[in-house]
């Protein structure tokens, strides 16, 4: 049993996971993890119910969040870790946030139709199996699934390049917070935050500009990374003094693939986790003097 170890960035059904909160935690304990980090997008609600559940297995749980923002004409996500996950302003910020991506949700449903694939709303909540929640967000992959349901796309990675990726017919990017905004929105939360996946983004000058802005640290060992961007990436953090974090960034099964990765592949030391209380502890201690 690997007992050292913490995976710093999965989702679960409070956003496009495909597992509970719960499960998620019960799946860090069987990858023999010692602490699992649960960062939906753009929402909390899944927070409590893991909490509850590493309790009950002696997991440590690390309450986190997965910032959407837009810079540049991309997506870019920051992590917040150790969130008040209570804090009023910092909800109605999230909240902020779903609208925005349910707007999405809408422009890329009628671009889909214009284009004849006629898929409903109704059609993509149904995906998720139960009542949704309006603390809970609805995104891409759960039009994926529908699309893959009604055979216009073969697969996840089908439904995101014809359709929902960057470069699909479909795609839309309705107007959205910086990622400086959603650092700052972290830091009021008494939060810490990392840059997630910036190799996704091919825009280096954009992950020092966020450096400069206030990161406490940055995801440097991804699924999606390969050996040579974790390294760059850990070198570029070490060089300025920043926290060096890893996550799968599981999402579950879709259609008989894991997206992006099993839980507890990509993984750090959980002394990460103390670096990143003591982040906080520093922010404090200085906003004091």
């Amino acid at each position: 049993m690997d007992a050292k170890y913490a995976d710093l960035h999965t989702h679960t059904k409070a956003s496009d996971g495909m597992e509970s909160p719960a499960a998620n935690v019960r799946l860090a304990a069987a990858a023999g993890l010692a602490a699992v980090a649960v960062t939906d997008h753009d929402t909390v609600a899944g927070v409590e119910e893991a909490l509850a559940e590493g309790k009950r297995l002696g997991i440590e749980v690390v309450p986190g969040v997965e910032i959407s923002t837009l810079s540049g004409g991309q997506d870019i996500h920051v992590l917040g870790y150790f969130i008040r996950t209570d804090d009023p302003v910092f909800l109605e910020r999230l909240e902020r946030l779903r609208k925005t991506r349910d707007l999405r949700n809408e422009l890329m449903l009628e671009k889909l139709r214009s284009l004849g694939v006629k898929i409903t709303i109704e059609e993509v909540l149904e995906t998720r199996m139960r009542e949704h929640r309006p603390d809970e967000t609805v995104g891409r992959p759960h039009i994926a699934d529908v699309l893959m349901k009604k055979g216009y796309a073969a697969s996840l990675e089908d439904a995101f390049a014809k359709y929902l990726g960057k470069q699909g017919a479909a795609y839309v990017n309705p107007p959205r917070i910086s990622p400086e905004e959603a650092i700052q929105w972290i830091h009021e939360a008494g939060g810490a935050a990392v840059l997630a996946h910036p190799g996704l983004y091919k825009d280096d000058p954009l992950v020092e500009t966020l450096i400069s802005s206030g990161l406490d640290g940055i995801e440097a060992y991804h699924s999606d990374h390969s050996p040579e961007e974790g390294e760059k990436y850990r070198a570029l953090a070490e060089r300025h003094g920043l926290i060096v974090t890893a996550g799968s960034d599981f999402h579950g099964e879709r259609n008989g693939k894991v997206f992006h990765a099993p839980l507890g592949s990509r993984k750090v030391d959980v002394k990460v986790i103390d670096q990143l209380r003591q982040a906080l502890g520093a922010r404090m201690d200085k906003n004091q003097e």
